[in-house]
């Protein structure tokens, strides 16, 4: 009878190490795939903005000799040139959605950087830390429905 008693707790202890074990490691399996899922969407949404920014010349070098050159940075949307027929009231829509998307990036100072508009045609200056920051600035106002054109005079201090 004891040899009986002892059986089963012996296969009730290995059967629920084994539910225990299967369980955690679906668990595991589940978590993995959700990660690797995350891991991905980064990667794509990270590709997806380098190859803006390498359509636009928003690369540190193009943007240090563009500097270097002229200025300023200026790029423009081709396919909106035509299209945009601003207002003013379209204007400050712009110079409010660019202005609100600066204060949002944890990267550019709002306070540094100043942002005006005038017919969907962009106009950036003020002061950043890095070329990069430049870009940024440049890819933010891009992205803004509306823009039709950025002149960026800003300047890396």
């Amino acid at each position: 009878m004891k040899r009986f008693i002892l059986g089963l707790i012996l296969g009730i202890i290995l059967t629920w190490g084994a539910i225990w074990y299967y369980g955690n490691h679906q668990k595991n399996a589940t978590l993995q795939d959700a990660r690797d899922r995350i891991v991905s969407g980064a990667r794509e949404a990270r590709d997806a903005a380098q190859n803006q920014f390498n359509s636009w010349g928003l690369t540190p070098d193009n943007i240090r000799d563009e500097l270097a050159r002229t200025g300023k940075v200026i790029r423009e949307k081709a396919q909106d040139a035509g299209r945009v027929i601003a207002d003013s009231t379209a204007d400050a829509r712009i110079t409010a959605e660019i202005k609100t998307k600066i204060f949002s990036d944890r990267d550019l100072s709002a306070l540094s950087i100043s942002v005006s508009t005038t017919d969907g045609r962009v106009t950036l200056s003020g002061t950043t830390s890095s070329p990069e920051n430049i870009a940024k600035a440049v890819q933010l106002a891009m992205n803004t429905p509306g823009v039709r054109e950025v002149v960026s005079t800003i300047q890396v201090k």
